[in-house]
This record gives structure tokens, C-alpha cells and sequence, in this order.
């Protein structure tokens, strides 16, 4: 079987797994926001975005360098193992032992416990970094997807049970530890192996070399991406907080759980084909392309859509419809320069990316800072803004350390943004027309409304190229053959 046959069979099943994992995230934040206060959302985001830096530092980037190694022995993955497990150990202890300056830093009492217990999540993931990356290694998406579907499907559950039975921010704590502790397991008993002994006299430098360089640009890319919500929590309060939680969790966390698997995909195919500029080329052009066709052209109908969206998920007293669309936004900017990041991670270019991440995350916290000027709003304003800004340069930055043809790239966005733009409008316009309906109604509708654009502009000849070229990579993963078209 080719690669790119394998790529896309992955691909879907992937998906297929991440469709699954997004409605019980969708379910999560339907049933949960209707049994918790923003308050409580809010105390649990304070700590999140402060104590999941150490996440970062936790993995120190050993996941991807195992999945990217051209060879892998057992003693190495057994080392790996170890060193995430131990700094995953060390940031627990860590956490618990800064309660006290978290809970001082947004003056709220309630986080010093409430951040000893999050603590548990570094234990959890450190045990189970390697048994994931050794299941995406060896290309076992199946497996990965029942372990990544198992565990926040049981988590939903026992977080409703507390929730409405009054437990408050705790039912989002027993979530998050609940559902790292079933993946562990899962993921543990798919994988088929347990670590033996470290081992000295093994050669862990190119894995520690690319991983702390890589760290170092997730480490940039965390504190730029969470810069609103600690703004917002110190500067706005729990309440301000928890409301633009909501938004994020409706939206940008599914996002990025169907956008990030398709890296567990992408990456051990174009580490192989790197050496080939042109199929690296045209394997990211299909990536824009799948990426954008389909998330793009979603995110356009959601930010057009957004105010009936959100009463039928969240229900009455979330007025989170503009922080919504904005970042429905930003999440179309995102996807647009997404397929860069495979080709820095596939190159080894953490470096570059480090200092490419770097550059956009002081662009990105210059405008979040503007606009907490202007409340909750302002913050998903600068950040849309930022994102704007940024796709652009994130592919020329990459075209300048490899042979990737940045020109197609732009040329296949403007397309997509061409795309989400007539579906967004549709979509507003059908909502504003149906404006008191129940929303229950009105969204099918702008979801009808939006598919009516979308195949409007199949007339375009390079639109319906693109659009036949998704198809073409839909039939691969289902049977067909990869490399046609």
C-alpha cells in the first residue's frame, strides 16, 4: 500500500475517531453549561492556564521525536518512557507546591486546592506520551481513536453525575483526571508493551536535541495563546472568564481535535517523502485543500450562524455570539497556515519554527494586550486580528528553508477564504431572516443555506478542481487510489 493510500486511509479513521470525540465535546459543553456557572468554568481556566504550561516541559517534545525518528529501538522507547513519566512526576510536585502563588496571583482562595488536584493530569499524560506516540509511529489510528473516544465519552459522564449533584467546579476536575487515566490505560493496553529498566549507554541525543528545540517553540506558542485567558482572568474576574471559556470550548477545542490528528497523519508520511520536494509540494497542497474545503468552509458557516449556534448549545445566559464568530474567525487563519507546521515538524526545522513562533507570538500578545482594553470582546478581536496577520507570513517563513512553492499555497487560500466567505454570508443572512425562530430550526436551515453557497460556487473551474481534488483524496482513503488527479 502507498503512503499516500495509507495517509489517507488514516486520515479517515482519524476523523472518523476525532467525529466522535467532537460530539462528546459538543455534549460536554451542552450538558455541563447548563449545570455550572461561568464562575466555575472560570476558577478551572485560571489554573489550566497557568499550571498546563508545564505540560510543555512535561513531554519535552519526546513524542514527536519519537514519531519522527528514522529508527526507534526498544531500549530508546523504553528510556523515553522513563523521562517523560519522571518530568511529569517533577511538575506535579511542582504544581502543587506553586497552589499557593496561583491562587495569590488571581486572588481566589479556591485554586490553591484546586490546583494541587489538576496536578494529577502531568502523572497521567507523562505515562502515556510514548504509548501514543508508539501507536501513531507505527501508523495504528484505529487504536488511537478508541482510546481518544473512550475516555472523554466515560469522563462525560461521571462530570454530569457531579455536576448534578451539585459538586460545582469539581465535576470539571474529576473530568479532566478521569478521562487522562482511561486514556492511559487504553492507550497502554493497545500499544502491548510496558516499559522495562532505563538503560544507560543508549543514544537519547538527537531525541533530547529535537526535543527541547521543539519545546521551546511550544513554550512560545502556550504563552501566546494563553496570554487572553490570563489577561482576562486577572484583569476581568472568574465570571468574564468562564463566559469566554464557553466560547472557546464550543469551538476552538474541537477545532483543534479535528486539525491536530491530521498532523499524527501527515507527520510519518512527509518525514519519508521529504527528500522529495515534489510529492512534499503536492502532498501539502491536498493537506491545504482537505483542510480548508472542509474545516474552512464549516468555521464560515459557524461564524455566520453564531448567535443561533449558541443559544441552542449553551442555552439561555451565555451572550458569547460575537466572542464566537471572532474566534470562528481566527480559527479559518489558523487552518490556512496549518499545513506549514507539518513541514517544519517533517524537516526537523524546529529551530526555524521556534524563531518563526517566536515572531508571531509577540504579534499575537501586542494585540491581545489592545484589546483587554475593551473587555471580553476586544480580547477575541485582537486575537481574530492576530491570526489574520499572521497566516500569510507564517508560508512565506517556511518557503525560505525549503523547497516548498509558497505561490500555490496563497493562491489555494484565497480560494478557501472565497469559499468560507460566501458560506459565513449565507448563513448570516438566513439567521438574521429567521431572528426569533427557535434555534432548534434556524440552524439546519442556515446549515442549507451555506451547502446552497458552497455549491453556487462549484461553477468557478478552480474551485470545483479543488473541491474534485478533496473527492479524489476521500475515494483514496476509502478504497480508491491515493494518486490520482
Amino acid at each position: 500500500m502507498s503512503l499516500g493510500r495509507s495517509a489517507a486511509r488514516g486520515g479517515m479513521v482519524v476523523l472518523g475517531g476525532q467525529g466522535v470525540r467532537i460530539l462528546v465535546q459538543v455534549a460536554s459543553v451542552a450538558v455541563l453549561s447548563r449545570l455550572l456557572s461561568p464562575r466555575d468554568y472560570g476558577l478551572v481556566a485560571m489554573v489550566l492556564a497557568v499550571i498546563a504550561v508545564a505540560e510543555i516541559f512535561r513531554d519535552l517534545g519526546l513524542s514527536t521525536a519519537a514519531v519522527q525518528a528514522e529508527e526507534l529501538s526498544r531500549e530508546q522507547q523504553t528510556n523515553l518512557w522513563w523521562l517523560n513519566t519522571a518530568l511529569g512526576l517533577g511538575f506535579a510536585i511542582l504544581a502543587v507546591a506553586a497552589a499557593p502563588l496561583i491562587a495569590a496571583l488571581y486572588d481566589e482562595p479556591a485554586l490553591t486546592t484546586l490546583t494541587a488536584a489538576l496536578a494529577g493530569m502531568f502523572v497521567l499524560n507523562g505515562m502515556g506520551a510514548q504509548y501514543r506516540a508508539d501507536l501513531t509511529r507505527r501508523m495504528q489510528f484505529a487504536r488511537l481513536a478508541a482510546a481518544s473516544t473512550l475516555a472523554p465519552l466515560l469522563a462525560l459522564g461521571v462530570a454530569a453525575y457531579a455536576a448534578a449533584n451539585g459538586a460545582g467546579y469539581w465535576a470539571l476536575v474529576v473530568q479532566q483526571l478521569l478521562q487522562g487515566a482511561v486514556t492511559l490505560v487504553a492507550v497502554g493496553l493497545f500499544a502491548g508493551w510496558l516499559p522495562g529498566r532505563p538503560r544507560r549507554g543508549v543514544e537519547m541525543g538527537e531525541f533530547l536535541r529535537f526535543g527541547w528545540s521543539l519545546a521551546g517553540t511550544q513554550l512560545i506558542n502556550y504563552a501566546a495563546s494563553n496570554i487572553d485567558s490570563v489577561l482576562i482572568g486577572t484583569r476581568l474576574g472568574a465570571h468574564q472568564l468562564g463566559t469566554y471559556n464557553r466560547a472557546w470550548q464550543l469551538l476552538m477545542n474541537p477545532l483543534g481535535q479535528l486539525r491536530g490528528p491530521t498532523t499524527t497523519v501527515a507527520l510519518p508520511v512527509l518525514s519519508r517523502i521529504r527528500d522529495n520536494p515534489a510529492l512534499t509540494q503536492r502532498f501539502v497542497q491536498r493537506g491545504q485543500i482537505a483542510l480548508g474545503y472542509s474545516l474552512g468552509a464549516g468555521l464560515g458557516l459557524i461564524a455566520g450562524a453564531a448567535v443561533p449556534v449558541c443559544a441552542l448549545f449553551l442555552g439561555p445566559g451565555w451572550d458569547v455570539a460575537g466572542i464566537f464568530a471572532l474566534l470562528a474567525c481566527a480559527g479559518l487563519f489558523q487552518t490556512l497556515a496549518y499545513v506549514g507546521y507539518w513541514v517544519y515538524l517533517a524537516h526537523g526545522l524546529t529551530t526555524e519554527l521556534r524563531h518563526y513562533t517566536l515572531v508571531a507570538s509577540v504579534l499575537k500578545v501586542v494585540c491581545v494586550l489592545v484589546g483587554v482594553r475593551y473587555g471580553v470582546t476586544g480580547v477575541a478581536v485582537g486575537y481574530a486580528t492576530a491570526h489574520l496577520l499572521e497566516w500569510p507570513l507564517s508560508l512565506w517563513w517556511i518557503s525560505r528553508r525549503t523547497r516548498l512553492r509558497v505561490g500555490p499555497l496563497y493562491l489555494g487560500a484565497a480560494r478557501i477564504l472565497l469559499v468560507a466567505g460566501a458560506v459565513a454570508a449565507a448563513a448570516y443572512a438566513t439567521a438574521q431572516a429567521l431572528h426569533g425562530q427557535h434555534p432548534g430550526i434556524t440552524v439546519p436551515v442556515c446549515v442549507v443555506a451555506g451547502s446552497a453557497a458552497y455549491a453556487l460556487l462549484l461553477v468557478v473551474p478552480p474551485i470545483r478542481r479543488d473541491v474534485m481534488s478533496l473527492v479524489v483524496t476521500v475515494r483514496g482513503a476509502l478504497g480508491g487510489r491515493f494518486s490520482r488527479g
